[in-house]
């Protein structure tokens, strides 16, 4: 059996064993990885079109990426140089900040559930339904038997997004400390990039052991068969960016989208053409 980059990613139970600056699954240098990318483009941009054909024509599978990891992982990246090699149309992006007031009004998976991707479209989380097992974990904004409550509740909820015809893509970006403090450092750098520097991060920051356990227990809790994480690491960002396009164009390759078969007479509609 060939060895998907899939397989070769997924199974982790613990970031302390995942060096965030290796290249599992791809030998060269980031010269290659950037034009590996780019050459998966275009096969990538002609089965999400499929895949919104087929839901434009009352298909009801859709994919969904979960991108999800500490401040400055490259969510953001992955959104711009993955995604963007496909078309917009028939792509659905949600970002999940602090919860509104309406929103902490309503169990945690009720925003998530208003984000799902419909038929024929990819959806993308940059964050996800799983801040409220981590930063709740870790900044104790739920109580303990809340939490332990929430990786059962997000287990079912995958389960049935899957069973309705949805594809679940959720990669883990990892990075280290290191790699963290270099590209902090960058933003605070560069004027262009004091946009992206939020003091706050660095409160998160100082909190690195405690997330990485509640990562820890987060791939160990709800890594499933019909959703299983993907440890991407993060701390050279053409990997990151490469690792991401082709597990993306795996999962399209496994659901293998057709074009819908006209529901018209084609030769009929060229003849009132006069064709």
């Amino acid at each position: 059996m060939t060895q998907t980059l899939s397989s070769t990613l997924s199974g982790t139970t613990s970031l302390a064993d995942v060096d965030s600056r290796s290249t599992p699954g791809f030998d060269g240098a980031k010269d290659d990885a950037l034009e590996a990318l780019a050459a998966l483009g275009p096969e990538l941009a002609d089965l999400q079109e499929r895949l919104h054909a087929e839901g434009a024509t009352g298909g009801e599978r859709s994919v969904l990426l979960v991108l999800q990891g500490m401040d400055t992982s490259g969510k953001g990246g992955v959104i711009e140089k993955v995604v963007g090699l496909v078309s917009p149309l028939g792509v659905r992006i949600a970002s999940f900040k602090r919860p509104t007031e309406e929103e902490l009004a309503h169990d945690f998976l009720w925003r998530i559930e208003q984000q799902l991707p419909a038929g024929g479209v990819l959806g993308v989380f940059d964050r996800s339904h799983y801040e409220d097992v981590l930063i709740g974990r870790v900044r104790s904004l739920a109580d303990a038997d809340e939490i332990e409550r929430r990786y059962d509740a997000i287990n079912d909820f995958e389960r049935r997004y899957v069973d309705a015809g949805g594809t679940l893509l959720k990669c883990l970006l990892h990075i280290s400390p290191e790699d963290q403090a270099e590209r902090l450092a960058a933003r605070l750098d560069d004027p262009t990039k004091h946009w992206k520097f939020n003091p706050g991060d660095m409160d998160e920051r100082e909190l690195w052991d405690e997330y990485q356990a509640a990562y820890d227990l987060v791939l160990q809790r709800t890594s499933t068969e019909h959703a299983p994480w993907h440890v991407v690491p993060s701390g050279r960002k053409w990997y990151r960016n490469w690792a991401v396009g082709t597990l993306l164009l795996e999962h399209l390759r496994g659901l293998d989208p057709q074009w819908p078969k006209a529901d018209y007479d084609v030769d009929e509609q060229k003849r009132r053409l006069g064709v």
